[in-house]
C-alpha cells in the first residue's frame, strides 16, 4: 500500500498549505491512526473549486465513449487494491472484511453501469422536433434538445458506505458520467479509505487522459460550508442526517445562485404486517425482521425503524418473537464513537417520552450498540409527533398496534417522507387492504412486497429517494442509473446549423443514438 499523506486533492497534484491536522481513528479500539490529514484552507477549497470548473469545458465535451472508459477503469483500480486496503477500510470502520469486499464490489458496479449508460445514450433524452415552413397560421422553427452536465459537484461522503456511498461512491460515478467534475470533501470516519480511493480515481484519470481537475478531493471540519458556497459549484450530493442536509440546503439556496442539493437525509422506513401473513408465518416474520433491523449494526438508512401491525392475537404473539429475537444479540461495534453517541441520544430520546415503552434490549453501554426494541402508542404516528419521526440510526425499532384498519390508514397518513415502506401479506391481505398502496406511494420513493428494505439494489429501475425529509428532491435517486439525471440540465437549439449541434442531434446521428424525433422513436439519421 502507497504511503498515506494526507494531502489534499487539488487539480491532479497534492496540497497541505494549512496547519491544522485530523486523524481518523480505530473503530473498535478508538486509537488514532498514525497518519495526519492536513485541514484545507480557505484558499484550498478555492483551489479545488476552481480546479473543477476549468476541468469542466474539457470533460463535458469528451464523448460519452471516453467518459465510460475513464469510469471502468477506476473500477479496475479499484478491484486491484490489496487486502491491505480491505483491512485499513474494516479498521476504520469496524465493519466486516466480508462487507467490505461486497461493498467494494457494489462500488466498480456502479462505476461499470454509468458506462453502460453513457454507451446507451439515453441519458442524453435527445429530442428533435423538425421544421414545419408550411404549418399555418405559422411556421414552426427547428427545434432539438438534449441534456449535459451541470457543472462542477460538490460531493460529501457517507459514514455508513465507506466505499459505495463515498469517494467513489454513486454520486461520484453519476457526477462523473453527467460530465460534471468532482470536489469530494472526505468523511472524517473514514479519511485515510479516501485518501487509497481517490488515489484510484488519479490513476485513472491519467491512464485515460482526462483533464486536470476531473477529481479533487478536501478534508477538515467546517470546509464544506465553503465548498457549497462557492460559485463554481454547481450542484451537491450529501448522503447524512437530516440536520447536517437542511443545513447545506439552506446555504445553497442563500448563494446569490441558487443551485440544487440532492440530499439523503432520515428515513423510518415502516414495514406494515398485514393479518393473514402474520396468522400464517408470524415467526419466521419475526425473525427475517430482526435480522433487517440488525444488519450491519443497524447502519443502514432503509433500517425498518417502524413496524405497525392490527391488534390481533398474531401480532400479540408476533411481539413476542420478535422481542425474543432482539433480546438475544449481542452488541456490536458501531462506526465510531460520534455514531454510538447519536444511537444512545436517540434511544433515550425515545423512552423519556410518556407514550413509548422499552419491550426488549439489554442497557445501553458506553462502546457498543445493544440492540433495542419498543412500543409507541399509535396515537403517536396519528397526530404525527415528531418523536416517531426522527430517524435512530443503529440497531433500535418501534412497534405501533393500530386497533382496526381504519386506524392503520390514519397511521399512514401521519408519516412523512420515507426512502421505503415494506407491505408483508398474504395474497389476501393485499387484496383487502389495496388502498394502503396508493396512499403510501404518495409517501415513500420504493414500496416492498414480502421482502425487507435493507439491501438496495443498483440497477436501471431502483428509487433510492422519496418525500421530504427522506431526501430534498424526491424526484431523484442516488442508486440506480437514473442517478445521473441530478447532474444534468436540457439545452434547447432552435435553427442551428448541423454542424454546430452535439452529435447526439445532429441529422446523420453518427453515435446511432435513440431519438425522439417528430413524437417518435429512432435511431435514425433524418
Amino acid at each position: 500500500m502507497p504511503d498515506i499523506i494526507g494531502h489534499n486533492y487539488i487539480g491532479g497534484a497534492r496540497s497541505a498549505a494549512g496547519t491544522v491536522t485530523l486523524y481518523s481513528h480505530d473503530a473498535s479500539s478508538g486509537e488514532a491512526l498514525p497518519y495526519p490529514f492536513y485541514q484545507a484552507t480557505p484558499g484550498e477549497v478555492d483551489a479545488a473549486a476552481q480546479a473543477a470548473a476549468q476541468a469542466y469545458p474539457t470533460f463535458r465535451n469528451l464523448s460519452a465513449e471516453r467518459r465510460a472508459h475513464f469510469l471502468e477503469a477506476i473500477a479496475a483500480q479499484l478491484d486491484a487494491l490489496g487486502s491491505d486496503f480491505i483491512e485499513l477500510v474494516t479498521r476504520e470502520t469496524a465493519l466486516p472484511n466480508a462487507r467490505i469486499l461486497g461493498e467494494r464490489g457494489r462500488t466498480s458496479g456502479q462505476l461499470r453501469l454509468f458506462a453502460q449508460v453513457l454507451r446507451r445514450g439515453d441519458f442524453l433524452a435527445a429530442r428533435i422536433d423538425r421544421a414545419q415552413p408550411d404549418r399555418q397560421p405559422l411556421p414552426r422553427a427547428d427545434i432539438r434538445q438534449y441534456r449535459l452536465g451541470v457543472g462542477p459537484v460538490a460531493v460529501f461522503g457517507a459514514s455508513n458506505f465507506p466505499l459505495a456511498f463515498s469517494t467513489a461512491g454513486g454520486d461520484t460515478a453519476a457526477a462523473l458520467a453527467a460530465g460534471c467534475p468532482v470536489v469530494f470533501k472526505a468523511h472524517s470516519g473514514h479519511m485515510a479509505s479516501a485518501e487509497q480511493v481517490a488515489d484510484a480515481i488519479i490513476r485513472a484519470a491519467e491512464l485515460t487522459g482526462m483533464p486536470k481537475g476531473v477529481f479533487n478531493m478536501i478534508y477538515g471540519a467546517g470546509v464544506g460550508a465553503a465548498l457549497v458556497k462557492h460559485p463554481a459549484i454547481q450542484a451537491v450530493g450529501f448522503t447524512g442526517s437530516l440536520k447536517g442536509g437542511r443545513a447545506l440546503c439552506d446555504m445553497a439556496a442563500a448563494r446569490p445562485q441558487p443551485i440544487p442539493v440532492f440530499a439523503e437525509m432520515s428515513s423510518i422506513n415502516p414495514v406494515l404486517l398485514l393479518p393473514q401473513a402474520l396468522a400464517l408465518r408470524g415467526e419466521r416474520i419475526a425473525a427475517e425482521l430482526a435480522a433487517s433491523v440488525l444488519l450491519g449494526c443497524g447502519q443502514f438508512c432503509t433500517k425498518p425503524g417502524l413496524v405497525i401491525g392490527v391488534r390481533s392475537p398474531a401480532f400479540s404473539a408476533f411481539t413476542v418473537h420478535l422481542a425474543a429475537q432482539l433480546a438475544e444479540q449481542p452488541p456490536q461495534t458501531m462506526l465510531n464513537a460520534q455514531t454510538l453517541a447519536s444511537y444512545h441520544n436517540g434511544v433515550t430520546a425515545l423512552l423519556a417520552h410518556p407514550g413509548i415503552t422499552h419491550l426488549s434490549g439489554q442497557a445501553l453501554q458506553p462502546r457498543q450498540a445493544q440492540p433495542q426494541l419498543l412500543r409507541a402508542d399509535a396515537s403517536l404516528l396519528i397526530e404525527a409527533d415528531p418523536v416517531l419521526q426522527e430517524e435512530v440510526f443503529g440497531p433500535a425499532t418501534v412497534l405501533v398496534e393500530v386497533a382496526d384498519r381504519y386506524e392503520l390508514l390514519q397511521a399512514l397518513n401521519g408519516l412523512h417522507g420515507q426512502l421505503t415502506a415494506t407491505l408483508i401479506g398474504e395474497p389476501s391481505d393485499l387484496q383487502s387492504h389495496a388502498d394502503v398502496l396508493p396512499l403510501l406511494e404518495q409517501k415513500v420513493g420504493r414500496v416492498l412486497f414480502n421482502g425487507y428494505p435493507t439491501g438496495v439494489e443498483v440497477c436501471d429501475a431502483m428509487v433510492h429517494g422519496g418525500p421530504y425529509p427522506a431526501t430534498s428532491d424526491a424526484r431523484g435517486t442516488s442508486v440506480g442509473s437514473l442517478a445521473i439525471e441530478r447532474f444534468l440540465r436540457p439545452v434547447c437549439y432552435q435553427n442551428c446549423p448541423d454542424e454546430l449541434l452535439p452529435e447526439a442531434l445532429q441529422n446523420a446521428n453518427p453515435l446511432g443514438i435513440a431519438r425522439l424525433v417528430d413524437g417518435r422513436s429512432s435511431r435514425e439519421s433524418l
